[in-house]
């Protein structure tokens, strides 16, 4: 990879530019504090590695580290975790990255990017105990540290493509008002490649909520603004790998679930004479835009079974915006929908969009299905349809290209999943407020998140879905409970930068992508010791496994696949 390419792609995933000192940093004081006699030992600055399993709690004083290994491909993403213990208080406190060094050789410090941790308000079960655990990730070029306190520091090391393999040595140094430390590490790299993400196989859909970005932001919805707003954070989910773009084609898809309800991004009209015309105008901006930001596989259209079932049009005759309830299978439902969907069909056509484009449907009972695919099929019938279900059967296998099925329903057979990924199609699994474990709420062990890209391995299937990337509640930089869903649940993004849970969730896919590159590769004795270690990410019982036990078998599982390249 040349120079100035892999310097861009390092800014793309390090988010928005580092802002200057961060002393307005917001946290809610913790509801279970440490008492202030745990302190009483610690004299001086501590400074040292953690690890990336352990959210370190704000007021006690860690565990650490003083030397720290990590291991990637090239091309690779590979996370650390360091941090800051102060007995008296820091007015300053600064991070430098070193080259890192093999000889000669040297991955340069750009290829780092530090992050500073904060603390956000969550939650320990649903509508339970409140916890306060690091989480959000911003780029700030110092902050202020309180007495008694710890500041964890997130490293994000992308390894360039060309990089030659080989144990690289570099410092992270913590300055603290003019007095440095620093701790070393290793980076060993090795002789294969990742792919760059775009390339990536494994299918996310991780839903993108752009009317969140405009109330949050201040920016009216759809100005150059809003666009700008949504660039750093859309760039960062293409980063991931993401590869379907998630547009709301009629009001309130889903009612109003989130802080910000899904509007329709396409007009519908009735005229004088009764005919219709559609304006398409901010589908095609919203489709491009993300295109722009390198999410181009898929575009999923939410939804001809809303769960209100009430559709919205404005009447020319009238001058009125009407909403009527209409039940699937009725005259009305197909006398609205079949017009509109013949009109898509034409429109995504002539765009060059039909063939990434899914008429999408979440959770909706049998029945309906069986009247929405009707029309769907009857206003095109190459229409492709995408859904969230929880059941397989000839409603789904035999006219679902990419279908999603809960973390908890029973796997697909053999044969069942052969004979859908055989026509090209798709299958993911998804989670939501459900389970409670493996998932990627604010208190859930980060392990969890790399779970995901290993359970989808396991099972054979294509990807994860999750419904929110960026459904910002109310203060998502403070506080991440909802008066509905498990406190993150909601977004694994924040409006300045990433989180530790969507950090671990592209880990555990570039582990997904590592597996599919060797496994062509492998001895019948090594693929043997590969199907019997994913076969544990089936069989664990996560009602009753501990923290302890998903971050071993995480890391166990990571080490097991290191000896097979």
């Amino acid at each position: 990879m040349k120079t100035t390419a892999f310097l861009t792609i390092c800014l793309l995933i390090g988010g928005l530019s580092a802002r200057a000192q961060a002393p307005g940093v917001t946290e809610l004081p913790d509801p279970h504090p440490t008492p202030a006699a745990t302190w009483n030992n610690t004299k001086d600055l501590i400074f040292g590695w953690g690890n990336t399993d352990t959210r370190y709690k704000k007021d006690a004083v860690p565990v650490l580290s003083k030397t720290l290994s990590l291991y990637g491909w090239r091309g690779e993403r590979v996370c650390a975790q360091a941090v800051l213990a102060t007995p008296k208080s820091v007015n300053n406190f600064r991070v430098k990255v070193s080259d890192l060094k093999n000889g000669k050789r040297i991955i340069p410090a750009a290829a780092v990017t530090p992050y500073f941790e904060t603390y956000v308000m969550g939650e320990v079960a649903f509508k339970g105990d409140t916890v306060l655990a690091a989480d959000r990730l911003i780029r700030a070029e110092s902050m202020a540290v309180p007495q008694q306190t710890v500041r964890p520091v997130w490293l994000n090391i992308r390894i360039p493509s060309d990089a030659v393999p080989g144990k690289y040595k570099g410092t992270l140094t913590a300055e603290c008002d003019g007095k440095s430390l620093s701790v070393p590490y290793v980076l060993e790299v090795g002789k294969r490649v990742l792919p760059q993400p775009e390339d990536w196989k494994f299918h996310l859909d991780l839903w993108q909520n752009p009317y969140a970005v405009a109330r949050y932001c201040h920016v009216p919805l759809w100005s150059q603004a809003h666009f700008d707003a949504m660039r750093p954070i859309m760039e960062y989910l293409a980063s991931a790998g993401q590869k379907i773009i998630t547009a709301s084609i009629f009001q309130h898809p889903w009612n109003s679930q989130t802080e910000d309800p899904f509007e329709s991004m396409i007009g519908k009209y009735k005229r004088l004479d009764g005919t219709w015309r559609y304006d398409y105008t901010v589908f095609d901006k919203w489709v491009e835009f993300m295109m722009s930001c390198g999410i181009t596989q898929q575009i999923d259209c939410y939804t001809v079974l809303p769960w209100h079932l009430t559709f919205e049009y404005y009447d020319e005759a009238d001058n009125h915006t009407h909403s009527e309830k209409m039940d699937p299978g009725s005259k009305e439902y197909e006398d609205y929908l079949l017009p509109f969907l013949t009109d898509f069909a034409k429109h995504l056509r002539a765009k060059g969009w039909f063939e990434k484009t899914c008429i999408a449907m979440d959770e909706r009972p049998k029945k309906q299905l069986e009247h929405a695919y009707a029309i769907i099929h009857k206003a095109d019938p190459h229409f492709k349809i995408e859904g969230a279900v929880n059941y397989f059967g000839p409603e789904v296998a035999e006219r679902m290209y990419d279908i999603s099925f809960s973390f908890g329903q029973p796997p697909l057979t053999p044969e069942q999943l052969n004979s859908h990924l055989s026509k090209g199609n798709k299958v993911t699994f998804y989670t939501c407020c459900n389970p409670q474990r493996p998932n990627t709420f604010i208190n859930s062990n980060p392990a969890e998140s790399a779970v995901l890209g290993w359970h989808a391995a396991a099972l054979g299937y294509s990807g994860y879905l999750r419904w929110a990337y960026n459904s910002w509640v109310k203060n998502p930089c403070v506080d991440a409970r909802f008066r509905s869903w498990r406190a993150g649940d909601c977004y694994l993004v924040y409006p300045d930068g990433p989180s530790i849970r969507m950090e671990r969730l592209i880990e555990g896919i570039q582990d997904y992508e590592k597996i599919r590159i060797l496994r062509p590769e492998m001895t019948p004795e090594q693929a043997a010791r590969l199907d019997a270690q994913l076969k544990k990410f089936k069989e664990i019982n996560w009602k009753t496994s501990t923290d302890e036990e998903a971050s071993a078998l995480v890391n166990e599982s990571k080490a097991l696949l290191r000896t097979m390249e």
